[in-house]
Formats: C-alpha cells, sequence, structure tokens
C-alpha cells in the first residue's frame, strides 16, 4: 500500500501534461438528470448506491452524501471481480467500521444479488410493517452497473413473481450515460416495492485531475472526454510506480516453470495434449491469454531494462513512451505516425485493463494508509 496516493497524484498531473486542454468532466444533461434524482430521493424509503469496487471513495458522487447520509443506505461496491480480494476485504472492514452497510457484489451473479436483496429485505422490515409500498432508489456515477444490476434483480423478482414476467428491462451498454431517464420497475408484491434506476451523474466539479483520472480509467468518463492516450498513460504511470511489472516477472517465470517439463514425460505430453485441444476449441481465449502474458511480459522487460530514475517525472515519462513503442509490436499495431500508433495502443491497452484481464485492482487508498 507504500505509495500509492503519491502514485495517483504523480501520474495524474503527468497525464494532465501529455494530453493537454481543459476537461468538461459535467455534460450538460447531467444537471437536469440531478435536480431530478433529488427531488426523488426524497420519496426512497432505501437507497442502493453502486460504487465501482476498483475505486470505492472516487466513484461517490460526493454532491449527492450529504443527502443521502440522510437516508438508509446500502452501498453496493460492484464489479468485485476485477478488484483485488484481499484489499476489498479490508475497504468493508472501513465501511463497517463507519457504522455503513456495504456489500461487495458482481451484478452477473445471482448469488451477489440474492445477497444485495437479503440486506435490502433486512434494511426495510421495519418499514414494510408500516407501508404498503416501498420504494429503493439505484443511484451511482455513469457505468458503475447500476443496469446490470436493475436487470439482475429483475430477473430474480420473476422467478419470485411470475406476474412480474413481462417487465421491461433497463438499458445498458459498455459507454456511460446509457440510461437516460428515471425509471420504476415492481420487483415485490405484498407489500409492493419499487425500484427506480437512475442515470448516473457525475459531480459538477471533480476535485482534482487524479480523480477524474481514476473515473475515466474504469470507465465513468468517455474516453472522448480525456483522451485515450491521457487515460492510458495514467494506467501506465500506477503501474510503474507500484513496481506491478516487477510482480508480474514473478508470475511469469512460475508460469514458465510450469510449461517447462522434461521432454519425456508423460505430463509434459499430456499438457500440449491439452494446449493443443483448448486452442481448437477455444482459440479467442487462449490468444486473450497469449497476448496478456505478452504485455506483460513487454512491461516487465522494459521496467527492468530501464536505468532512469522513476522518482523523476520526465525519467518516468520517458519509460512510459518506451513501454507505449514496445507494446505497438504486442498489439501488431502497423507503422504509423507516433500518435496514431499510441491512440491505437491505449485503446487495447485500457481494453485488458477493464475487463480485468491486467489482473485485479484497486485504485483507491484505504483511508488512514496513504
Amino acid at each position: 500500500m507504500r505509495g500509492l496516493t503519491r502514485a495517483g497524484k504523480r501520474a495524474g498531473e503527468m497525464a494532465l501534461n501529455a494530453g493537454g486542454g481543459a476537461i468538461n468532466w459535467f455534460p450538460g444533461h447531467m444537471a437536469a438528470a440531478s435536480r431530478a434524482i433529488r427531488d426523488r430521493l426524497k420519496l426512497a424509503d432505501l437507497v442502493i448506491e453502486v460504487r465501482d469496487s476498483r475505486i470505492p471513495l472516487s466513484s461517490a458522487n460526493e454532491d449527492l452524501q450529504p443527502v443521502l447520509a440522510a437516508k438508509k443506505r446500502i452501498l453496493a461496491l460492484n464489479k468485485k471481480d476485477l478488484a483485488n480480494p484481499n484489499i476489498m476485504n479490508m475497504w468493508l472492514d472501513h465501511f463497517e467500521s463507519c457504522k455503513q452497510d456495504c456489500i461487495s457484489i458482481n451484478a452477473h451473479s445471482s448469488n451477489s444479488i440474492n445477497q444485495l436483496l437479503g440486506l435490502v429485505e433486512l434494511k426495510l422490515r421495519e418499514a414494510i410493517m408500516k407501508e404498503p409500498t416501498l420504494l429503493v432508489m439505484v443511484v451511482g456515477v455513469p457505468n458503475v452497473g447500476k443496469s446490470a444490476l436493475i436487470n439482475a434483480i429483475h430477473r430474480i423478482a420473476i422467478s419470485r413473481f411470475p406476474e412480474n414476467d413481462k417487465i421491461k428491462r433497463a438499458r445498458v451498454g459498455p459507454l456511460p450515460g446509457v440510461t437516460q431517464d428515471i425509471a420504476g420497475y415492481k420487483i415485490s408484491s405484498q407489500p409492493s416495492i419499487y425500484v427506480l434506476d437512475t442515470p448516473g451523474v457525475l459531480v459538477p466539479s471533480i476535485p482534482d485531475m487524479e480523480t477524474g483520472l481514476k473515473l475515466a480509467l474504469t470507465g465513468a468518463v468517455k474516453d472522448s472526454v480525456v483522451g485515450e492516450e491521457r487515460i492510458a498513460k495514467y494506467l501506465l504511470s500506477l503501474l510503474n510506480i507500484r513496481k506491478t511489472p516487477l510482480h508480474w516477472e514473478r508470475l511469469l517465470h512460475r508460469r514458465g516453470e510450469f510449461d517447462e517439463e522434461p521432454c519425456g514425460s508423460s505430463v509434459k505430453g499430456s499438457r500440449d495434449s491439452l494446449r493443443r485441444r483448448n486452442r481448437i476449441n477455444n482459440s479467442d481465449a487462449v490468444y486473450v491469454q497469449d497476448m496478456v502474458m505478452e504485455v506483460q511480459r513487454t512491461l516487465c522487460s522494459t521496467t527492468m531494462e530501464f536505468t532512469g530514475n522513476l522518482d523523476e517525472d520526465n525519467e518516468l515519462e520517458s519509460l512510459i513512451d518506451a513501454q507505449l513503442v514496445a507494446l505497438r509490436k504486442v498489439f501488431r499495431i502497423p507503422h504509423k505516425p507516433l500518435d496514431e500508433s499510441h491512440g491505437a495502443v491505449s485503446k487495447k491497452l485500457l481494453t485488458l485493463f477493464r475487463s480485468g484481464k491486467l489482473g485485479p485492482f484497486i485504485l483507491d487508498d484505504l483511508p488512514g494508509q496513504q
């Protein structure tokens, strides 16, 4: 955990300089959505605030926190499959120490959603005895998985309440801002419980570049707003300052030991046969796995060959530029002008990170461990 705050701030400053130009974090349509959310929050019996497990603090909408703090609330840290599980447990302990109900979930896992619904029912137990109709509101910044969560709740609700089988699904997309309005969905009868899905809304003023870049890196801000190269350089800055490629070197070494069995070994023969079958039956997955290993190996080798001082920003920038150039071959980017090739490399690198292929990460520091 040492030095992560320093890493984030330095990487944020470097990425800002690399991209150039001011960033408009708060598109105009979000202002109207924010007002609508505040109005409906007054009616909510319970709020599920969805955050990204990789950024448990940075993905909070700070403008809404005073309002949310006055409501019954559950923090649902989504995309837990992309977050470091050991550090995630420490975050859950942290929120528990703050007397805040918190659960880590994967919106695509029915087990996760059932656990969340169990917590919702527990929190609403007293209200259920008093009110015939209850409202649960789902809020969060863009692309933290709110609509995926709503759809998962619907699937479970339909199995419990067949009369709801024609309830329409919330729209889901890979880009922030797919859910453009606020709609109610009935998930329970006797008492009637409705879930309100809402658009993702960012704060009007993101407090610092580091927070903004974390949101961009995890997909809460459209790449076009910040610039893919700027985001990728931020990612590489974090990896280098945290010395992640050196950790990968140990993992790659262990994988190499697994592959290098004696030539006459029947175990090796069975593994080779298994690999051949896998390549035939699941060639896309094998291709991605091989690419990920090559990306890790390339970043590792460029880091180990680097003779500069990572504490000097200009030298760290030189390493990052060298890594972007080296990754062109890994990603099979045709020879292009440097700006174009960096953009193509950045897009592919961000895709691997966001899908969890580079490993599980949590980018925020635990309070008190900075």
